[in-house]
């Protein structure tokens, strides 16, 4: 584990401090997008930073989302099939390279028999995704049972070549799922509550929504498809013998608690050469010669920023989730949404953007250079640091502005004062740092950029001292509740 004084504990620090921040664009987007309800959870390690619960967990009744909701994660259940796996490796039960027909013994004299452990964890077995007939994934049909899905394989269960394309299947992850079974002589719920969930101390993650109080769970609702069609809420039935590729049911604080125990150094789960295993490339997507994502085994590799991350998105009927692990740092950002079409992945991301400007230190010479590039006399401004200390707290300008071209946010993200666009589902990708000239007024820090940079940002402040407008680049910006009221008044077509 890393130690204490560490560049862990900064970035716990920094993501605490940028918490408001990082709840409220999300909160924003959520509103935006018209997504019923968002669950998420910020740690690094086994510290929660951030936990929230936005929107509701059930439109017909009103019912507000609390963090303690149990969503459905879908995919995010085939981390837990491989974590499984790779347990089961390190325990001599079974090996990577086995064929599926050592296992199940009702495959051994059919192509995919042949088909290898490791194959299947990595999407590279060539087996059909879904079957025939998938129609249980609009809530049409039973998900299959074990008889249904290998008399699914048996009839069309090899598409491609093994080892010729990455090709997603639900119906390899379910046969893992024998696997596992076959191998211990247990039930694969049981297999996973006593190898992986009782460990980390997870009573209230669950393989399948079978026997789970339906008052704890947040129900899905139907997208918006660019039409004008009601929100309503959706069926959540049980996935039978596809559990273990997409039946999993947990909150955000659990699912990143057990997603942090995918972090370099804890080896409650699995030893840190079976987590490299898991994690490194074990295929590089492509679409005519352009990288579309990497996987690993029963993970989903990202790159944001220089970061890397290991992870897994999830699909159900009304649910779309998305959690990404820093495996070097145990920093873990959860998002799961209760709406078809949900941002969790643009969330996500968002999210991790955020705490890397957050966690990022300005240059030392920063100042210097800003200085160099003004106008001999016009003001540099101070850094949060220094204007606090010279009593002017930095705080006092942060908040969330609106003018008739949309919504800005000035916030304290870790050490800095930044400006960003919280309606932009990238919203740090032109920040600006903000220095501090005098208690009323801001200067952003001197870089390339469409905004204002260089100029000032002057602030109105009622008598409690509260700020009541924002000028920047010659553009008044007012808090949410001011600008909306005038609005309309201000900026309709008079005819």
């Amino acid at each position: 584990m890393t130690a204490p004084g560490s560049s862990r504990d900064r970035l716990a620090r920094v993501v605490r401090e940028s918490s408001d921040a990082l709840v409220a664009w999300v909160d924003l987007r959520r509103r935006l997008l018209r997504c019923a309800g968002v669950q998420v959870c910020i740690r690094v390690g086994d510290e929660v930073l951030v936990s929230a619960a936005l929107g509701t967990a059930d439109v017909e009744r009103g019912t507000d989302l609390t963090t303690s909701h149990l969503f459905r994660i879908a995919s995010h259940s085939k981390t837990f099939t491989a974590t499984a796996v790779l347990q089961l490796r390190e325990a001599g039960v079974l090996g990577l390279d086995d064929r599926l027909g050592r296992w199940v013994s009702e495959l051994e004299d059919h192509p995919v028999g042949a088909v290898t452990v490791r194959e299947l964890l990595g999407h590279q077995g060539g087996i059909v995704r879904d079957g025939e007939d998938a129609d249980f994934w609009q809530l049409l049909g039973d998900f299959p049972g074990v008889d249904a899905l290998l008399a699914e394989v048996r009839r069309d269960g090899v598409v491609l070549e093994p080892n010729t394309h990455f090709k997603y299947t639900n119906f390899g992850y379910s046969l893992l799922g024998l696997v596992i079974e076959r191998a211990t002589g247990r039930t694969y719920a049981d297999v996973v509550r006593e190898r992986i969930l009782d460990p980390l101390g997870l009573a209230r993650v669950h393989p399948d929504i079978d026997g789970v109080p339906r008052q704890e769970c947040a129900w899905g609702h139907s997208g918006h498809f660019g039409v004008e069609l009601e929100t309503f809420v959706l069926g959540s039935p049980s996935t039978g013998a596809m559990a273990p590729a997409t039946g999993f049911v947990a909150c955000a604080e659990d699912l990143s608690a057990y997603a942090a125990a995918h972090a370099f150094g804890d080896e409650r789960l699995l030893s840190d050469a079976s987590k490299r295993l898991m994690q490194r490339d074990e295929t590089v997507l492509t679409v005519d010669g352009r990288e579309q994502g990497r996987y690993g085994l029963g993970l989903i590799v990202d790159e944001i920023g220089g970061r890397r991350l290991v992870g897994h998105s999830g699909g159900f009927p009304g649910f779309i989730t998305r959690t990404m692990v820093d495996p070097h740092t145990g920093l873990v950002v959860c998002v799961l949404t209760n709406q078809t079409g949900g941002p969790a992945t643009e969330l996500v991301t968002g999210l991790v953007k955020l705490i890397d400007v957050a966690q990022r230190d300005p240059m030392p010479e920063d100042d210097e250079v800003a200085a160099r590039s003004l106008p001999l006399g016009a003001p540099v401004g101070l850094a949060p640091q220094v204007a606090a200390e010279r009593g002017i707290d930095p705080a006092s300008f942060t908040g969330r502005f609106v003018s008739a071209w949309g919504y800005t946010d000035v916030r304290m993200l870790g050490d800095r004062l930044v400006a960003f666009s919280p309606d932009s589902p990238t919203p740090v990708d032109e920040y600006q740092d903000l220095r501090v000239v005098d208690a009323d007024t801001l200067t952003a820090r001197p870089q390339d950029g469409f905004g204002a940079p260089g100029e000032l940002w002057r602030f109105t402040r009622d008598d409690t001292g509260a700020a009541t407008a924002m000028r920047s680049g010659g553009v008044t910006q007012w808090p949410e509740a001011t600008f909306f009221a005038r609005y309309r008044d201000d900026t309709r077509a008079r005819r």
